[in-house]
């Protein structure tokens, strides 16, 4: 069953000349990961805030739990909960004055909201801080308390925007294993994130947006071949330098790129640890001595290059988005 089902959505800005979404189409089946996996502009927050009925689209249609998010909002915020890139909390009060605040805005009675303002504190390891202040508490802290308030109806369908943005590893080893545990629960799940060591961690399949586009759909693994596998990777000498060019191009079948500033040769290459000591046998028999040798796997740049000839970067669009406060 498709949970969330998106098709054709277009979204413009600046009067029709800003594209934040082309014709792009996605689902979720029901009980699963995907991850929406873009740069900063690419639509990404678009997508979100229209599956959440924050944001109507121009055109195109979607449904959430069967609903319609045009015709029946109510309905779809019923049954869903939000978590944006940044932390919607009061810092003027406690993390238990927030999630009870919550509670009750949800329409929970006061005791009801009490009791799940503490179940969460605690589910979320923030029962020993709930007394105090939201600007005493970290950056992982605050994510936490926001995933917490997203929380409070316990929703079957969640989106999370960017949820471990500017948290330093630590705090993002820790959000990736609450949201784990929701997943295990039973929570059908729509992950926005600018990483795929992410979307590898927690993702049962991954949409690939760019200018508002899907331009790749499919899981961690499958999206890697689409690179090309693994990339060998050589540094060397300057003098040394064509030698080792037509030695890794010999072994991988592909022509080497050259990075001249970093004096690094790489090339894609599908026999893996068997090309890389093909090379340094080649390079041995001419006397050669790299600096450095190594097999790397595709980072998202590499994924991006690839599919669309550009890196992941920030685009102006991301901060027509935050100005409208969309």
């Amino acid at each position: 069953m498709k949970t969330v089902l998106a098709e054709h959505l277009v979204k413009t800005y600046r009067k029709g000349h800003v594209r934040a979404l082309d014709d792009l189409s996605l689902d979720v089946e029901e009980g699963t990961v995907l991850s929406v996996l873009g740069p900063n502009g690419a639509g990404k927050t678009t997508v979100v805030r229209i599956l959440a009925t924050l944001l109507a689209p121009d055109s195109g249609s979607a449904r959430v739990g069967g609903f319609d998010v045009i015709r029946h909002p109510d309905k779809v915020r019923e049954i869903i909960g939000l978590s944006g890139q940044y932390a919607a909390v009061d810092e003027t009060l406690n993390g238990w004055d927030n999630l009870v605040m919550f509670g009750r805005l949800y329409h929970l009675s006061k005791s009801a909201a009490v009791k799940r303002a503490e179940e969460l504190l605690e589910q979320f390891s923030l029962a020993e801080s709930a007394r105090r202040p939201i600007k005493t508490y970290s950056g992982g802290m605050r994510r936490r308390l926001d995933l917490a308030a997203s929380l409070i109806v316990q929703p079957k369908v969640l989106f999370l925007d960017e949820p471990t943005t500017g948290l330093d590893p630590r705090g993002r080893q820790e959000m990736w294993q609450v949201i784990e545990e929701l997943v295990k629960g039973g929570v059908t799940l729509l992950l926005t994130t600018q990483y795929l060591e992410e979307a590898d961690q927690l993702a049962d399949d991954i949409v690939v947006i760019d200018h508002g586009k899907v331009i790749a759909r499919g899981t961690s693994d499958a999206l890697k071949k689409q690179v090309g596998g693994e990339q060998l990777e050589v540094i060397v000498e300057h003098h040394n330098v064509a030698a080792t060019l037509e030695a890794v191009g010999r072994v991988s079948g592909a022509k080497p790129i050259f990075d001249e500033g970093l004096r690094k040769i790489s090339a894609p290459v599908s026999t893996g640890a068997r090309a890389l000591i093909e090379v340094l046998r080649s390079l041995d028999a001419d006397g050669i001595h790299p600096l450095d040798i190594a097999l790397k796997r595709p980072s998202l740049d590499d994924v991006f290059m690839a599919l669309t000839g550009h890196v992941a970067e920030d685009e102006a669009l991301d901060d027509v988005s935050k100005k409208r406060g969309r």
